[in-house]
C-alpha cells in the first residue's frame, strides 16, 4: 500500500476545521488523548515558521484493546493520528488508514478491528467534507 492516509481539503479556516474535527472525531466514538501543535514546537525547537499544523492523538479504546490483544506491538501504531493544517485560505486534514495495519500482520481479529476503524474515521471525514453530523451506525 503505498497510500497511507485517507485525507481531504475543507474550504472552512484552520481553527474552525481543527474544532469541527475534534467534534466529528467524539460523534465516531474517538476521544483526543494527544495533542502536538507542530507549528509552535517546530518554531521553539528550530526557530521555523510553518503554517499551522496541530497532529490530534484520537483513540477508540474498544478498538485499541482489541487490535492490541491480537499483537502487543500495535501499540507503536496508536494513537490514530489525525492532522489538521492550515492550506490557504482552508483546511487540509489527514488521517492514519487503519488499513495499513493488516499489511504488518494477518489475523484476522485484526482485520476487523482496522476494517472498523477505517469505517469510523472515513465516516468522520466523509461529515466533514458535507457538512453534516457522523452517521448513527459511526455512533456505535
Amino acid at each position: 500500500m503505498t497510500d497511507f492516509t485517507i485525507g481531504t481539503r475543507v474550504p472552512t479556516p484552520y481553527e474552525q476545521t481543527v474544532e469541527r474535527v475534534r467534534s466529528l472525531l467524539a460523534d465516531a466514538g474517538f476521544g483526543v488523548l494527544t495533542e502536538i501543535d507542530l507549528r509552535a514546537t517546530l518554531i521553539a525547537r528550530l526557530g521555523v515558521e510553518t503554517p499551522p499544523r496541530v497532529i490530534l492523538g484520537a483513540c477508540r479504546p474498544e478498538l485499541a484493546h482489541r487490535a492490541l490483544a491480537t499483537d502487543p506491538r500495535i501499540a507503536t501504531l496508536l494513537p490514530c493520528n489525525v492532522v489538521v493544517a492550515q492550506d490557504g485560505d482552508g483546511s487540509r486534514v489527514d488521517v492514519f488508514d487503519p488499513a495499513v495495519m493488516t499489511e504488518l500482520g494477518s489475523s484476522p481479529e485484526l482485520a476487523e478491528v482496522a476494517a472498523e476503524a477505517r469505517r469510523r474515521l472515513t465516516g468522520m471525514m466523509d461529515a466533514l467534507v458535507h457538512h453534516e453530523e457522523v452517521d448513527d451506525a459511526a455512533r456505535a
